[in-house]
């Protein structure tokens, strides 16, 4: 007569525990994530300015010097164009900040791919027309990956924006465009005041804030 094997004595958490602690995580990861990129924007528009500031500074003493051999009788050779140190460094800290908010973005899209994982398994658990409970106080799953995805195409579409302004903000001669260029990178257009809503919104759904 063979033997029974032992019963496993490890407890087996049911799906649905696991995911509704792994969305619990996923929003406390966007907030951390969200806080991090505004003190990355923070920090990027001061360099930006001192950029902006040094280029226009150069221009004024371009014209200076256009005007003075404008009013000399001979022709002086165009001096050759100064190494700008500081305006090397300020242009390399500005990328090294794009590159820590695309970091951010790609794990803000990782998330998302996450929740809709989420929502795949429910699914496939329960079936497309089976009405489940929700697991916190009543958003459907589904609800978790619109929010998700909604807040990272904000992000996405702003990093492009982002990654327009360093390419050109150092080598524009219009200051009108550098002015734009630097309100853009401060006030974000295409992050949207219902963000931080929908953040909040989610996480007092999944407790981490009390009514």
């Amino acid at each position: 007569m063979a033997a029974k094997s032992p019963p496993d004595s490890t407890p087996r958490r049911p799906v649905s525990s696991v995911s509704a602690r792994k969305i619990k995580d996923n929003a406390a990861d966007w907030h951390n994530l969200m806080m991090k990129w505004e003190r990355l924007n923070d920090n990027g528009f001061t360099t930006a300015n001192k950029i902006v500031n040094m280029r226009i500074s150069e221009q004024f003493q371009d014209n200076k010097l256009e005007i003075a051999c404008d009013n000399s009788a001979t022709e002086p050779e165009k001096p050759t164009p100064k190494y700008n140190e500081e305006l090397d460094n300020c242009c390399a800290e500005l990328l090294e900040t794009l590159k820590q908010m695309t970091k951010i973005q790609m794990k803000m899209e990782k998330l998302t791919s996450t929740t809709k994982a989420i929502c795949d398994l429910e699914t496939f658990h329960h079936g497309a027309g089976n009405c489940k409970a929700p697991f916190f106080h009543t958003w459907p799953t589904s609800y978790f990956y619109e929010v998700c995805l909604k807040l990272s195409e904000m992000y996405k579409k702003e990093l492009q924006l982002k990654q327009t302004i360093v390419q050109d903000i150092a080598h524009s001669a219009d200051q009108d465009l550098m002015m734009v260029y630097l309100s853009s990178w401060l006030y974000q257009p295409y992050i949207d005041n219902s963000s931080m809503l929908l953040l909040e919104a989610m996480l007092l759904e999944t407790g981490h804030r009390q009514c």
